[in-house]
């Protein structure tokens, strides 16, 4: 058995795509990374296992491209609701032409590797439990291992990928099925929610009904496995995100979106930052980057959500959204956040605006 490194310059807690994604990029500038998580891989985790243009770009990125085009590729969405059924090509702009999905006992251990490749060191199995701080700084992590014995790793850089930390109120259900490949399919049901409007829904029996309503229209045969759930923290819903030598990425820092539930590519585009400025005062640095990456987009998003959370507000719109292509390509390109920086179309123009707006009357915006 290899020895567990008691000492690193850059230690991510969490190898999910954002902790890998961190690990990589680390690794790849020359860094001393140790990539540490709970689990032993493959392992899998509650999602919806799609993977949209947005994180088609990341894993492009990290030269995973040509390995995520062996599975399936999609050009778009068939989106059901109120007795009409749409074909809806992805919107592009800057962003790839087709999205994929990918189990993630794959995916995970997929970036994973790529990120030991890299030279970073892996270590399974060692559950994150305490953390050593001086003056803000973390100095070193605790791990626990599943025989109970523990273990300390020292650290000068600390990133928090780790997963979910908080949970959510109203529900508002849509579903979702992902073709994998093989035969396979990916169902499931998910629940809008704001705290505000706290609603109590049986999402087990949901989905049993969703799969039944849908099984003629994509001919599902076989049986179900067991349902898993999870609940996520969305739209930068989260303070003290960093402190001066650690800061969180991915869901651990709610960069989920709100109208979607779509998490994998702001994993992997936080990865990616996060690594581009190891060596400046994070507590100042990370907060002010994930506001000026995501503050508008999950402000407006956050917005949306609590409107669509109204009573009988999605009944009355979505008869109407659904009756045109034009107008639900549109709304799959700005409640998919499928907008880029670079990306200046009108549509794209109108998001970003709407987005400032949005952030300047906030109460309390993402990720503060």
């Amino acid at each position: 058995m290899p020895t567990t490194p008691t000492r690193t310059d850059v230690l991510v807690v969490g190898a999910g795509p954002a902790g890998s994604a961190a690990a990589a990029w680390a690794a790849r500038a020359g860094r001393d990374v140790v990539l540490a998580d709970a689990a032993t891989f493959p392992r899998d985790k509650t999602c919806g296992d799609g993977l949209t243009p947005r994180a088609i770009a990341e894993l492009d990125r990290l030269d995973l491209g040509d390995w995520v085009r062996t599975h399936t590729v999609n050009q778009g969405l068939r989106a059901h609701g109120f007795g009409q059924t749409l074909h809806l090509p992805w919107p592009g702009g800057t962003l790839p032409d087709h999205g994929s999905a990918v189990p993630r006992t794959e995916l995970d251990a997929g970036i994973r590797e790529t990120a030991l490749k890299a030279g970073a060191t892996g270590v399974e199995g060692s559950k994150a439990v305490d953390a050593t701080l001086e003056g803000g700084r973390v100095r070193s992590v605790t791990f626990r291992r599943g025989d109970g014995s523990t273990h300390e790793i020292a650290c000068e850089r600390l990133v928090v990928a780790d997963g979910v930390r908080s949970g959510l109120g109203k529900v508002l259900g849509y579903g979702w099925i992902f073709p994998l490949g093989g035969g396979q399919v990916n169902v499931g049901v998910g629940t809008l929610a704001t705290t505000r409007r706290p609603a109590d829904v049986a999402v087990k029996p949901l989905m049993r009904r969703y799969t039944d309503e849908r099984r003629a229209d994509f001919g599902l045969t076989g049986e179900q496995r067991m349902p898993t759930s999870a609940l996520l923290p969305m739209g930068g819903a989260v303070s003290n995100v960093a402190g001066p030598n650690w800061a969180l990425v991915g869901d651990a820092a709610a960069c989920v979106n709100p109208l979607n539930g779509e998490g994998i590519d702001y994993g992997l585009e936080t990865g990616r930052l996060v690594a581009l400025h190891l060596d400046d005062d994070l507590a100042t640095v990370w907060p002010a980057l994930l506001r000026d990456h995501y503050g508008e987009a999950f402000s407006i998003a956050r917005r949306l959500a609590g409107v669509f959370t109204v009573p009988r507000t999605l009944a009355a719109l979505g008869p109407v959204g659904m009756r045109s292509d034009w107008l639900m390509t549109l709304a799959l390109r700005w409640m998919g956040n499928l907008v880029t920086d670079e990306d200046r179309d009108r549509a794209a123009r109108v998001w970003r605006w709407a987005g400032r707006r949005s952030v300047a009357v906030d109460a309390r915006p993402p990720f503060t």
